[in-house]
């Protein structure tokens, strides 16, 4: 304990110079009593702590003395700290770690790079939650990450997907944890070959087994999450509708529809008809949500096909008219 906090008292003379003995306690949550015997300890184990009295004195190192990181660029120095995401590493239960090793990284740098780092941190925020979702609860999030780093089993209870009725016990295998547009997802080996992916929130409850396990060989997290995303994608939007769209549907589709279907327009060879409207094959996750989406677009779309669908939109635009009893009457 003392050891880290002489370590942290040294860190913080390098990155930031001459500071009080009472910042140097604020910053540590200790006493002052506790900062003068830390800095004398620091002096008999040869670190050269000076002390300057006065209203602007405090303590600092000699000047020189540091470790230095070398061969790290003005870029690298930079990207090191705008890649920081104390957000996601505080679920983790991994806060004061970052921040303690950010604190290590800063100490080292020369000056020159040091307080470019700071402008970076200064100027850019990681904010990784999309827009208007409601903060998920991940009680279970820093067990799960414990049992990543030290490969030991799980016994889970798991709410599946789709449905909230459906409870499932499984034990399972932690491979990896994957933070995807704020929301965790727990990659492992269950029951049977393969490997599955949990999204966190949906951990009822965990039990930590004695049990532990080999990784798969070759298993390559990253790559597996790109091949299962896709496929997950082309699962969820598997079904196909046909609509015809105006020039300003086409426009207007790349904010309105889902992020597939407004790519599947961008990609789309299609050219518009004589009459300016572009026949178009989309995906979707079924006749609801397609309806829902088109409806957003108005008179600038019309489903083409399946029949299905289309009556739903015409069943849907009726029920308005009924509704708004002027639109019948032409007024």
């Amino acid at each position: 304990m003392r050891a880290g906090r002489l370590l942290s008292l040294l860190l913080l003379l390098q990155a930031r110079g001459r500071m009080t003995a009472q910042e140097i306690a604020d910053e540590l949550e200790v006493s002052v009593r506790t900062v003068y015997r830390d800095v004398e300890a620091l002096g008999s184990a040869g670190v050269p702590v000076y002390s300057d009295r006065g209203p602007h004195g405090g303590y600092r190192l000699l000047d020189g003395y540091r470790t230095r990181l070398t061969g790290l660029t003005r870029e690298e120095a930079e990207a090191l700290f705008l890649a920081g995401m104390p957000g996601p590493a505080a679920e983790l239960g991994l806060g004061t770690v970052v921040a303690a090793a950010q604190l290590k990284v800063v100490a080292a740098l020369p000056p020159e790079l040091r307080s470019r780092a700071g402008r970076v941190q200064e100027r850019f925020h990681l904010d990784a939650p999309g827009w208007f979702r409601g903060e998920e609860r991940t009680p279970h999030l820093a067990a799960v990450a414990e049992a990543v780093w030290q490969q030991r089993a799980l016994r889970v209870r798991y709410q599946r997907w789709g449905s909230a009725a459906i409870e499932v016990e499984r034990v399972v295998h932690p491979l990896g944890l994957v933070l995807k547009a704020g929301t965790w997802y727990l990659v492992a080996c269950a029951d049977g070959p393969g490997v599955r992916t949990y999204r966190v929130s949906r951990v009822l409850e965990l039990e930590e087994l004695a049990e532990t396990f080999e990784r798969p060989a070759g298993f390559d997290l990253a790559e597996f999450w790109a091949g299962w995303s896709e496929r997950f994608v082309d699962r969820l939007y598997g079904a196909r509708v046909v609509v015809r769209l105006s020039e300003r549907g086409v426009r207007r589709a790349a904010y309105l529809l889902s992020p597939p279907a407004a790519r599947a327009i961008r990609e789309s060879a299609a050219r518009p008809g004589p009459d300016g409207w572009t026949e178009l094959e989309l995906p979707t996750e079924g006749l609801e949500h397609a309806e829902s989406d088109l409806l957003r677009l108005g008179g600038d779309a019309e489903v083409v096909a399946p029949a299905e669908l289309r009556d739903r939109v015409v069943a849907a635009l009726t029920a308005l008219c009924a509704v708004y009893p002027e639109v019948r009457r032409g007024g």
